[in-house]
């Protein structure tokens, strides 16, 4: 990996990595490590600052996750940020409390004290809480920066020895001028330069490709996905002809896209599995959506291992891998909010060592490297499509019925969205079939069939993500056409829940 410039250790919060997307918009390169990476290994990395992030642990009590004591010896500055304040707080000889009642949403900051952290704010600024502890005396040698009016400390700062704290989330879009604050810590107080690019990741990512296969072919995952496409094109970039692309086909693929698979990427040795039956069979009686996960993942693998012995390949396994995938399948010190089947659903027993060039990057990094390794835009700014594909878009059971009503009415949804999105504003566009049945009336003839959800969500890189809010038209039209050409569907909805507190897939 590229020199740390920034360090962000990783106390669980789910969307911590906002964190790094925001330093890394600002070109400045920074390294997400666990929140107990050793001090050795800190100081390896040479890092010129030090981001302590967000988590959803308390300091109060026993069993609280701690960094090593000697990152504040390192002499580089240190930014805490809503738990990481509190931590400071603590560890630096401060007191902290559990709040009356936890503070969630807008509030606005007040200053109090003049300091470079946020001296390009004005005086009264709105900022985003989300805690439950709160700082009730700063530890010695702090002043309090501002507050808010339900919080008494609500930034703090050692000016002699660079420590900075704030209660509040600069990293997400609610602190509207939060990225000054960040900007402030970066350039102001860590007196570091923008020199860095997502592009600059390519070099690592075929480095670590090319040491994990040092000799023979590896296999190299494709479902379709923008993610597996720009893993598939990293590792062909790195290995040439000893990569081996392989498509499984599990049943539970979009609308032509084995053969829209098989045109983008004609130039690569391409094996399609027809893994269909086996999928289907492991599938049979289950609705609990981290068991489908978790199955499909341990078919995927399955699957990957008989072509790797039956090719005699490397016991290699490429995948794409992106961040998001990574902290929602619970990261060391993270909630679990869903197994992704290239994460928390592999199975312990595979025989195959995975390598994950994209692990570390947001989908609009990885579009980034996508272009600039000559992908077609039409492949880089394809919408995302989860690793079980259509298994969790099905609320409950799966059978073949219902796959093809899902995937008929997600052909519909996705071709009325992108007939009003020519500039790819819109993340996702896809619909989810509920597992109750609803009263209807067609052809003058009552109908118990099923209701269609539709899902339009617009994001940056998927971590946050808010409702689209279509023409009345549009969502006219996907009713229409979803009632009319999707047989055992009589209802259409339409989910206006953000992320948070929804994710985008239901399941």
């Amino acid at each position: 990996m590229t020199q740390s410039s920034v360090l962000v250790l990783d106390f669980g919060a789910q969307y911590n990595h906002l964190i790094a997307r925001r330093i890394r918009e600002l070109e400045v390169f920074c390294e997400v490590l666990p929140f107990d990476t050793s001090i050795e290994v800190i100081r390896q990395k040479s890092p010129k600052a030090i981001v302590l992030s967000g988590g959803p642990s308390s300091v109060v009590g026993e069993g609280v996750p701690l960094p090593d004591r000697a990152i504040f010896d390192l002499g580089v500055p240190v930014l805490g940020i809503c738990y990481g304040m509190q931590l400071m707080t603590r560890m630096l000889g401060g007191d902290v409390s559990r709040a009356e009642r936890p503070e969630y949403g807008r509030r606005f900051l007040h200053q109090e004290t003049p300091s470079p952290l946020l001296a390009d704010l004005p005086d009264e600024v709105p900022v985003w809480m989300s805690h439950g502890d709160r700082v009730e005396v700063v530890p010695p040698g702090f002043s309090v920066l501002a507050t808010t009016e339900t919080t008494p400390v609500a930034a703090m700062g050692d000016f002699q020895r660079n420590f900075w704290a704030v209660q509040f989330h600069p990293e997400v879009s609610h602190t509207p001028l939060g990225a000054r604050i960040l900007s402030a810590f970066l350039f102001t107080i860590a007196k570091l330069q923008a020199n860095w690019k997502a592009s600059d990741v390519l070099a690592d990512a075929v480095s670590m490709i090319q040491a994990a296969v040092p000799q023979g072919r590896a296999l190299v995952a494709l479902s379709g996905g923008v993610d597996s496409a720009v893993a598939a094109k990293l590792a062909e970039h790195a290995l040439g002809d000893r990569v081996q692309a392989v498509l499984i086909d599990h049943g539970l693929l979009r609308a032509g896209e084995v053969e829209e698979v098989r045109r983008a990427f004609s130039q690569i040795d391409l094996l399609v599995v027809d893994a269909r039956q086996e999928f289907m069979t492991a599938l049979l009686g289950v609705s609990d959506p981290e068991q489908k996960r978790k199955i499909i993942g341990r078919e995927f693998i399955h699957a990957f291992e008989h072509v790797r012995e039956r090719l005699g390949l490397a016991e290699v396994l490429i995948q794409g891998t992106v961040y998001p995938d990574v902290i929602e399948s619970g990261g060391r010190g993270a909630h679990t909010i869903k197994s992704h089947h290239n994460v928390g659903g592999l199975p312990e027993t595979m025989r195959m060592r995975v390598v994950e060039p994209l692990r570390w990057l947001f989908k609009d990094e990885v579009r980034k490297v996508g272009l600039r390794l000559g992908l077609p835009e039409s492949l880089v700014w394809r919408q995302p499509f989860p690793g079980p594909g259509l298994a969790v878009r099905i609320v409950g059971e799966i059978t073949p019925e219902r796959i093809e009503m899902v995937r008929g009415a997600d052909t519909i949804v996705r071709e009325e969205v992108d007939r009003i999105d020519p500039d790819h504003r819109i993340w996702q566009a896809f619909s989810v079939l509920l597992s109750v049945s609803s009263v209807g009336v067609m052809g003058d003839r009552r109908t118990y069939a099923h209701p269609v959800v539709v899902r339009v969500v617009e994001s940056e890189d998927g971590m946050t993500a808010d409702w689209a809010r279509l023409p009345e038209d549009t969502l006219e039209r996907i009713s229409q056409r979803i009632v009319a050409e999707v047989s055992g569907v009589n209802r259409v909805v339409y989910d206006i829940t953000s992320k948070p507190p929804g994710t985008i897939e239901w399941e």
